[in-house]
């Protein structure tokens, strides 16, 4: 197996061997830096190529300059020297980076960024089954073929439809940045990588749309009595898929004419982001007005029916952390900034709070809302006596017709024997 340190040793003995005729006093030396070949360069003097297309990050229509010094040596430390990729970064990059390594231990928040990768991975993938299972629970049953469920089932397919696309990349990148492999996928592979991108925004788009639909319709429900007997599925389908798919194509054609770097790397970062992420905010903030709203009228009802303060704190406070999820409003903490300027501990609290809240929300929402919903359980609990009931009858031997005939026939009597 083919290590870094053998690689880099192949390509940097590459390099001098392709300029081996130009060297000579007065020249730095080729070299290269683990990105780029660098020719040899006359003392005193810059020299520039451009920035790197297959790196993640960099701009490939800017430029990247190396220095050599009059004695003869690159700038910086060891023979290789230093190289200024910074002129490769775009504003948000060069801001994200500068906060990363101006707070302390850069290099242990880059670990714990990689070790939340691994949650997140697991996250998902018990979501997505459990996603599965309650899609299939819902399909199956009609007893659970209402209104609500109705919502219930396209959030869980948006929920399906993200996890699924995020998977995949995760799994993608695991492969093809390995430094072990060369492999084709999607993550160096123009237009797929955009596009895969774009599925993901608008599944996740298409999945708060959905979010802000649950509370609605739950709070039309508990508040406002008149919207009980009208039930607008389309104009729910128009706004859960329809309108995300308006606001991902204009977030995608901005960020198609502005972005230069690989697969758009760090778009999240760009202005333009938050053509979906405003919405999505929006989402949260709607929802969570809802939820206090939907609390109060709880209490309300509460106190009508002369139950105890305690008992009363205790079935709003429960309401509330239910809803939670299925509202989207847990989302708000991946919606802040990672504090990549503050302490270790710091950032690593916010990491997995914000990958442990986000891939397994499809878990708890599928728990709270299938698992757990006494509908559901009511409706598995008959169809499973249902079949118990029937399974010994598989298994009662059945008698042989020509047997039953026989057996339930008399026998002849004998007959007097008759002399002649």
């Amino acid at each position: 197996m083919t290590t870094d340190i053998d690689a880099d040793k192949r390509e940097a003995e590459l390099c001098k061997g392709r300029f081996s005729n130009l060297t000579g006093p007065g020249y730095c030396p080729a070299v290269w830096d683990k990105v780029l070949c660098w020719p040899p360069t006359q003392q005193g003097s810059l020299t520039s190529q451009s920035c790197p297309s297959n790196q993640h990050g960099l701009d490939s229509s800017r430029f990247v300059w190396k220095k050599c010094l009059e004695s003869g040596r690159w700038e910086g430390e060891g023979e290789v020297g230093w190289t200024n990729y910074t002129t490769c970064y775009g504003p948000e990059m060069l801001q994200l980076y500068r906060k990363l390594y101006s707070g302390s231990s850069p290099e242990m928040k880059i670990s714990i960024a990689q070790r939340t990768r691994t949650l997140e991975i697991v996250g998902f993938s018990v979501s997505l089954a459990a996603l599965i299972v309650s899609l299939a629970i819902f399909s199956h049953f009609r007893v659970l073929r209402n209104n609500r469920t109705k919502i219930h089932k396209n959030l869980f397919v948006a929920m399906v439809a993200q996890v699924v696309i995020r998977l995949t990349l995760y799994i993608d990148q695991a492969i093809i940045r390995s430094k072990t492999t060369k492999t084709q996928g999607i993550d160096n592979t123009p237009i797929l990588c955009e596009a895969s991108y774009v599925l993901l925004e608008y599944a996740r788009t298409a999945m708060f749309m959905w979010m802000f639909i649950e509370g609605l319709y739950l709070h039309n429900v508990v508040t406002v009595r008149v919207f009980q007997e009208t039930f607008r599925y389309r104009l729910y389908i128009c706004v859960g898929w329809g309108l995300p798919l308006v606001m991902t194509t204009a977030w995608a054609a901005s960020i198609a004419s502005k972005m230069k770097t690989k697969c758009w790397w760090g778009y999240n970062l760009t202005p333009y982001f938050w053509i979906l992420e405003g919405p999505r905010f929006a989402v949260i903030l709607l929802n969570f007005l809802f939820l206090l709203n939907i609390i109060r009228v709880l209490i309300v009802k509460l106190r009508e029916s002369h139950t105890s303060e305690v008992e009363r704190v205790r079935k709003a406070v429960r309401a509330a952390v239910v809803l939670l999820p299925l509202l989207g409003i847990t989302n708000i903490v991946n919606m802040m900034e990672a504090p990549l300027d503050r302490q270790v501990w710091e950032f690593a609290v916010w990491s997995y709070t914000t990958h442990f809240l986000t891939s397994f929300q499809g878990l708890f929402i599928a728990v709270l809302y299938c698992f757990l919903n006494g509908e559901v359980r009511t409706a598995i609990r008959k169809s499973i006596y249902t079949y118990l009931s029937l399974r010994p009858n598989q298994f009662t031997p059945r008698r042989n017709s020509a047997y039953v005939s026989v057996g339930s026939t008399r026998p002849p009597e004998p007959q007097p024997e008759t002399r002649v």
